[in-house]
């Protein structure tokens, strides 16, 4: 709406060379707010979890397994309802590609030949997840151990 408005203005055109526009187009203002939204909510739960440690089948914070601690995330913060299994939440949605990746991604990974893990995309190369030495934890993408065993990631909202 806004970039129809522009030209009908009623000034006279300028004959000097429009500025240079920074930032993200008007078109993805509402995307990059909506970013910083999820970050925002997404880093409170965090505060809220941090340091609880991993039980495998765990579901509270007396211990939480990877699939459990990402429904909760879904669940908290944005109000979505995710399956229980690694497997199963990486059935849903759309395939992103890692260089697309976006605040709220579903990131997952093969940690051995049989078992998954699965954790949340923040931004800069950060996800958030269920460590099984640390317990609820921020990790880089790039660090070499989960660069390694990247799978594939997923939207969901």
């Amino acid at each position: 709406m806004a970039l129809g408005l522009a030209g009908c203005s009623s000034q006279p055109e300028s004959k000097q060379p429009h500025p240079t526009v920074t930032g993200p187009p008007i078109a993805d203002k509402h995307q990059v707010d909506k970013q910083k939204d999820d970050i925002s909510l997404l880093l409170a739960h965090y505060e809220r979890w941090q340091g609880v440690p991993y039980r495998y089948g765990g579901t509270t914070k007396q211990g939480v397994d990877c699939s459990a601690y990402i429904q909760h995330v879904f669940r908290d913060s944005f109000a979505e309802i995710l399956p229980r299994t690694t497997l199963q939440q990486a059935k849903q949605g759309v395939a992103v590609k890692r260089s697309e990746l976006q605040t709220g991604d579903l990131v997952f990974f093969n940690v051995s030949r049989r078992t998954k893990h699965v954790g949340v995309y923040l931004e800069d190369g950060r996800f958030l997840h269920a460590s099984t030495s640390k317990g609820v934890i921020i990790s880089q993408l790039n660090n070499p151990y989960w660069k390694k065993r990247y799978w594939m990631s997923r939207r969901v909202q």
